[in-house]
Parts: structure tokens; C-alpha cells; sequence
């Protein structure tokens, strides 16, 4: 489902966040990035999520090298494949968790009734309908955990990236977003996690563990 073929990637320090790196992730499929901050962890989520292009090399996902594609492009393609949760939520806390769980779907100019159907169906999956009318800036960190992956989640996207998803978060939220994930799993969907927090290294519903080191991949 996602090949990136020989990508290497020099920022503007001429480092390499990533130096030749060839992966391929099976739909369906539960992968972790495991290695220490600065690895290219998350230059990998990036240019599998368009938000980064690769110095050389290429990334596919579908069939369609996106890695080619101009930025307008790259925003639909991500609206429509892409679920990203981001490390500190990237939330707007004087939003309430309706609209905030709603942002992604403005663009598709939904009736009402579908857009009803498809907020309902997060609310209730992440167990967060009853905080919806909520500032997220009111919210427990649990709580907007949930109101995060709701988001990530509500265009019922192909593929989750989660980018340190629990860096900031105590064990048992921790255990909490692992339960959610799960709910995810059971969905088919791809998700492939960077993170060097070791609760995810031995868990049953992960398929594969990618190391990542100095921008290269150890073992895949």
C-alpha cells in the first residue's frame, strides 16, 4: 500500500534525516517506528503524509507517487487518506470538541445528515459525545487524547500516522490510547506509529517493529 523507494532527505543543515531508506507497509497493517528523537521517525510520517518531500527517492502510496505532486494535490490527497495525530494534539483550545473534530470535513461540503452520521460515529467510538459541546482548553489530557483521534479518524482515512502519541502522557493514558488504537486496528486501517516509549515494542496487535537510527532503518 505505501513504498518509499531509496528516499533520502537533507534539510537546510545539510544533515541527513534520512539517508536511503527503502520500506513498504501492507494495508491493513499495525507498524511501529521505534528509535530516540532526532532518528527520522518523523521525517518518515511526514513524507508519507505529503507534508514533507523527499531530497531524492520516491514515495508511492496507492499507486500514486506523491512525492510528484504539486501542494494543492498534496492537501486533497491528505484529506482523503491521511489521519495524523500529532504529539500535542495540535488542537485549538478555544474551540469546542465538535468543531475542532469537524475541521477536516469543511472542505467536503457535506449535507447535514452525513455530517451528523460521521460526527456521531467518533463521538460514540472515542467515548467523547458528552464533552462535545466543551472548550478543549476544559478538557482533561485523557480528553483530548480522545478528541485528537476522533479528529484524525473522521474522514475514516486509509492510513493513521501517530507522531510520539504518548510522549506526554502518563501510563495510563498511555494504556487508554492503546485501547483506542485498537479500535482502529479491528478497522483495517494502516497505522504506523514513531515512538521510543517501549509500552508498544511486544503488544499483540502490532505486526511489525521498524528501528530507526541516524536516518537509517536497521531492521524492517
Amino acid at each position: 500500500m505505501i513504498k518509499l523507494k531509496n528516499i533520502s532527505k537533507i534539510y537546510h543543515t545539510e544533515s541527513k534525516a534520512l539517508d536511503n531508506v527503502s520500506l513498504e507497509f501492507k494495508e491493513g497493517e499495525f507498524v511501529v517506528l521505534k528509535g530516540v528523537s532526532g532518528s527520522g521517525k518523523s521525517t518518515i510520517l511526514s513524507l508519507i503524509a505529503g507534508l514533507l518531500k523527499p531530497t531524492s527517492g520516491e514515495v508511492i502510496v496507492d499507486g500514486k507517487h506523491i512525492s510528484k505532486l504539486a501542494d494543492h494535490f498534496c492537501s486533497d490527497y491528505r484529506r482523503e487518506n491521511i489521519g495524523f495525530i500529532f504529539q500535542r494534539y495540535n488542537l485549538i483550545p478555544t474551540l469546542s470538541v465538535l468543531d475542532n473534530i469537524i475541521m477536516p470535513l469543511i472542505p467536503e461540503n457535506l449535507d447535514e445528515k452525513r455530517l451528523l452520521s460521521k460526527l456521531e460515529r467518533v463521538l460514540t467510538l472515542f467515548n467523547i459525545a458528552h464533552k462535545k459541546e466543551s472548550l478543549v482548553k476544559n478538557l482533561s489530557g485523557g480528553e483530548q487524547q480522545r478528541t485528537a483521534i476522533a479528529r484524525a479518524n473522521i474522514n475514516e482515512p486509509k492510513i493513521i500516522l501517530a507522531d510520539e502519541p504518548t510522549a506526554n502522557l502518563d501510563e495510563k493514558l498511555s494504556i487508554e490510547f492503546i485501547e483506542n488504537i485498537k479500535k482502529l486496528k479491528s478497522s483495517n486501517t494502516t497505522i504506523i506509529l514513531a515512538t521510543h516509549d517501549p509500552l508498544f515494542f511486544d503488544l499483540d496487535i502490532v505486526d511489525r517493529v521498524v528501528e530507526v537510527h541516524n536516518g537509517k532503518v536497521l531492521c524492517s
